[in-house]
C-alpha cells in the first residue's frame, strides 16, 4: 500500500500533454483502422484529456472514475466492433484511468531513487515507452494474422461474427486446407528436405571458418570476414541474380557431364544457395561463443596427447555447441522462411512452402495462406525460444552468468 501513496500532486501543465500523447497513441490504431490515422489521433488526444481534466477538477473521485471510463470505453468499444472491441475498449478505459492518476498523484516516482532528476526520471520511462512502441509495431501484423487464419469465410478480414466472438465465425477449414491440399503438402515436403540439409552444410562450413578466424595468426581475418558475410548484406535480389547464373553452369555440368537427374540438380542447387544465405548467422553466432573461449584448454589436451580432431569433439565443441546450434537454428529458419533466392535458382519441382505462399497471393488470393503464416510464427517462436535457452547455457559455462 506504501507504492501507492501519493508523493506529490503534478502540476497540469505535465499531467496534460502526457495524457494527451497516451490518447493519441491508442487513438492512431482505431483512427487507422477506420480510414483516417490523423483524425484518431486528434479525437484520442482530445478525449483522454478532456477526461483527465474533468476527473481532476470537477469529479474529484478517483474510483468512480474508474468505473466511469471502463463503462464509456468498453461501450463505444461495442458500439465500434461488437464484444471483442467492448472487451479491449474495457482494458483501455482501466488503464487511462489508472494513468491518469498514476501521473498526477506522482506516483511513477515511488518506486525510484529519490534523487533523480526530472530529466534521468523522464528518460527512465521514456525509454521502456519507446522500445513498448517498437514492440507493438511489429507484433501486431502477427496478431492480425493469427485469428484471421481462424475465419469461416474466405476473406482476409474479420467477419462481424468473428468481432461478435460467435463460434459461427471460426473454423480450421484452412488448416485442414493445409494438411489435405495435395500443393501444400509438396511445397511443405520441399521445404523439410530442403532446410535441413542446406542447415547441416551451413553449420559444417560455418564453423570451421569461425574458428579458422578466431586463430590470432590468420592473416587478413577481417577481409576474409567480411566475404564472408557479405551474403547477410548485399540486398537478397542481387545475390539471387549472381546465384542464378552461377549455378546454372554447375547445374548444365552436373546433368551434362554426370548425366544427374535434373530434379535432384535443382533440389542440389537450392540447398548451395540456402546453405551460402546460412553461414555468415553460423559463422557470427560461433565467433560470438570463441570471444571468451579458453585456449588454454585446447592446448592443455595437446599437451596430454589429444590430436587436434579428438581436441576439437572432445574439448571445444561441447564448449562452443550452444553457439553452433543458435547458428544451425538461425540457418534453418532463413532457409525454410527464404523465397526470392529459391524463385531464381530452383525450378516447379523444388517449391518451398514460401514459395507456395507466394503464389497464393499472386495467383489465388487463398487464405490458407493465413493458417500457413500462423503455423510458421508458431514454428519460428519455438526455435528462438531454444536458442534463448542455449544463449543462457552458454552464458553459465563460460562463466558470464550465475544462474
Amino acid at each position: 500500500m506504501a507504492a501507492l501513496t501519493p508523493i506529490s500532486r503534478k502540476p497540469m501543465s505535465m499531467v496534460l500533454p502526457v495524457t494527451a500523447a497516451a490518447g493519441g497513441f491508442f487513438g492512431l490504431f482505431l483512427g487507422t483502422a477506420n480510414g483516417s490515422g490523423l483524425l484518431g489521433v486528434v479525437l484520442g488526444a482530445a478525449i483522454i484529456t478532456g477526461l483527465a481534466a474533468f476527473y481532476i477538477f470537477v469529479l474529484k473521485n478517483e474510483a468512480l472514475a474508474k468505473w466511469i471510463t471502463i463503462a464509456s470505453m468498453a461501450v463505444v468499444g461495442f458500439l465500434l466492433g461488437g464484444i471483442a472491441l467492448m472487451i479491449v475498449g474495457a482494458l483501455a478505459g482501466w488503464f487511462y484511468h489508472w494513468f491518469i492518476y498514476w501521473l498526477y498523484e506522482g506516483r511513477y516516482r515511488a518506486r525510484l531513487l529519490p534523487y533523480l532528476t526530472p530529466k534521468q526520471v523522464l528518460w527512465h520511462y521514456g525509454f521502456r515507452v519507446i522500445c513498448g512502441a517498437i514492440f507493438v509495431f511489429l507484433i501486431t501484423p502477427i496478431l492480425v494474422v493469427m485469428p484471421l487464419s481462424f475465419n469461416a469465410q474466405d476473406f482476409f478480414t474479420f467477419t462481424p461474427e468473428m468481432l461478435r466472438l460467435d463460434p459461427a465465425g471460426y473454423s480450421l477449414k484452412h488448416y485442414q486446407d493445409f494438411f489435405n491440399n495435395n500443393e501444400w503438402q509438396r511445397s511443405f515436403k520441399n521445404s523439410l528436405i530442403i532446410a535441413p540439409i542446406a542447415t547441416v552444410i551451413s553449420v559444417s562450413l560455418g564453423t570451421l571458418a569461425a574458428i579458422g578466424l578466431s586463430q590470432s595468426h590468420v592473416p587478413f581475418r577481417r577481409a576474409i570476414m567480411a566475404v564472408l558475410i557479405s551474403p547477410m548484406i548485399v540486398p537478397l535480389i542481387i545475390s539471387a541474380t549472381g546465384m542464378f547464373f552461377f549455378y546454372s553452369d554447375i547445374g548444365n555440368w552436373l546433368e551434362g557431364s554426370l548425366g544427374l537427374p535434373k530434379s535432384f540438380v535443382g533440389y542440389v542447387k537450392v540447398v548451395l544457395a540456402h546453405a551460402v544465405l546460412g553461414i555468415p548467422f553460423v559463422i557470427i553466432t560461433v565467433t560470438a561463443t570463441l570471444v571468451g573461449f579458453d585456449n588454454s584448454l585446447t592446448r592443455a589436451a595437446a599437451n596430454m596427447g589429444a590430436g587436434p580432431v579428438t581436441t576439437f569433439f572432445r574439448v571445444q565443441m561441447p564448449l562452443i555447441l550452444p553457439g553452433v546450434i543458435s547458428g544451425g537454428l538461425f540457418a534453418f529458419i532463413t532457409s525454410f522462411d527464404e523465397v526470392v533466392v529459391v524463385l531464381f535458382v530452383g525450378s516447379a519441382g523444388q517449391k518451398t512452402l514460401p514459395w507456395q505462399m507466394f503464389t497464393g497471393l499472386r495467383e489465388q488470393i487463398s487464405p490458407t495462406i493465413l493458417a500457413v503464416a500462423t503455423i510458421l510464427v508458431a514454428i519460428s517462436i519455438m526455435l528462438l525460444a531454444t536458442v534463448e535457452m542455449l544463449r543462457r547455457r552458454s552464458e553459465r559455462l563460460r562463466g558470464m552468468s550465475p544462474t
